[in-house]
């Protein structure tokens, strides 16, 4: 008989989300109010309408699923505004029962005049620390009745970024004009990386990783070997959205090239037919090997399910996502959100979905939540962290004699 997992119970236990835009998440109503502030044209200014033309539940395909962004960056080119989303981002999250969440985002996207890459960091820093604090302080949290919250800032570098997608970028394509577009993204990369270790040294700023997003097929990783390197010699932990819109070479690159601990999203990991390099002739030996090599080494992959089946047309469900094969040999798997927003989900809704569909029993579902934790870039000692992940545990596990059914 199969092990019933209900919708109340997952949306109680204590979640993680490691792979969250912040540009992709924030709430309707505030995009819309800040719109008006900043005077950004939008299609629509009513919730229902930008549902209808903007953010859908479903999409032709990649542009048609990144046409969003252009508004919520938008309006987030102020201190205020990059610290109000990310605090009500913090409360989503502690409403539906998240514990610990690792926000990402473009600090150079998010500049302008009067703003700065190290302002706009310290900015969603504050509006994280205010939500996480209120929560902390509160009486059932201080009785054991609840887990703290605890969050880190993933900064990200752009694969490839073009003069009009903010000051910071303009600014340095004209400075070295005469540079390759390739060295360029590599000196923004490294910039980048730059900024968040000194933030991380003089300030203590929880800039727990680093991150490269954007276009992946024709911009590899390794053009920003040197910022994973200077983020690698500074103990900050790496991570790369690779095997998205690539194949299983980009997360090798990924992993031996750019020290990643962690792979985000991973989707074509399994897909030989993607392997493009003639020297790779057993295909099959090849991605056998770099799975096993992942697992064998428990780097993690960033799973967004939601948000794979919306950019990617060749997956018709969950059932044909290669997460089911992931969790089946053994990987360290999360399952993260990608874009609350934009995809219309949350990480309650990620996990009902994985559950349903991959008919994990009670037992996997708590290995998948607590793979989550143990994988984060948890930005306190590495016994506060096993403190924390066991406090995960027991909660989970009284909620599990509460509210299901014994066995």
């Amino acid at each position: 008989m199969r092990e019933r997992i209900t919708t109340d119970f997952i949306e109680q236990i204590p979640k993680s989300d490691l792979h969250l835009h912040l540009d992709g998440s924030l709430r309707l109503r505030t995009l819309i109010e800040l719109a008006k502030q900043e005077k950004v044209k939008m299609p629509s200014y009513s919730e229902a309408g930008l549902r209808r033309l903007v953010f859908k539940s479903h999409y032709k395909n990649l542009p048609e699923y990144l046409h969003g962004f252009q508004y919520t960056c938008g309006v987030l080119h102020r201190a205020e505004n990059l610290e109000r989303v990310a605090r009500e981002l913090a409360e989503d999250n502690l409403a539906e029962g998240v514990r610990y969440i690792e926000v990402r985002f473009a600090p150079q996207l998010h500049t302008s005049t009067d703003l700065s890459t190290p302002e706009a960091i310290r900015a969603v820093v504050r509006g994280l620390e205010s939500a996480a604090k209120a929560h902390n302080r509160s009486k059932r949290v201080a009785s054991g009745g609840d887990v703290p919250f605890h969050f880190g800032v993933i900064v990200c570098a752009m694969r490839r970024f073009g003069r009009s997608m903010s000051p910071y970028y303009s600014d340095l394509i004209r400075i070295m004009g005469h540079a390759h577009r390739k060295e360029i993204y590599a000196a923004a990369s490294l910039e980048l990386a730059r900024a968040a270790v000194e933030l991380v040294r003089e300030e203590n700023l929880p800039i727990v990783g680093f991150d490269l997003a954007g276009e992946e097929s024709g911009y590899p990783a390794n053009d920003h070997w040197r910022a994973y390197q200077f983020a690698h010699e500074n103990f900050i932990k790496k991570t790369v959205h690779a095997g998205e819109a690539y194949g299983p070479e980009s997360i090798f690159q990924a992993i031996t090239e750019c020290h990643a601990n962690r792979i985000g999203h991973g989707t074509w990991l399994f897909d030989e037919k993607m392997i493009k390099d003639s020297r790779v002739k057993d295909k099959a030996k090849y991605v056998s090997n770099l799975a096993n090599y992942i697992a064998s080494a428990r780097i993690g992959i960033e799973v967004c399910p939601t948000s794979n089946l919306q950019t990617m047309p060749s997956l018709k469900s969950i059932a044909q996502h290669p997460v089911c094969r992931m969790i089946e040999e053994g990987l360290s798997v999360s399952i993260g959100t990608d874009n609350r927003l934009v995809s219309n989900t949350t990480v309650s809704r990620e996990l009902e979905l994985v559950t349903k569909e991959a008919k994990l029993t009670r037992r996997q579902l708590r290995n998948l939540v607590v793979a989550g934790f143990k994988g984060s870039f948890f930005p306190g000692s590495h016994n506060d962290k096993r403190k924390f992940v066991r406090g995960v545990i027991t909660r989970f596990e009284s909620l599990e004699r509460k509210l299901l059914p014994k066995l």
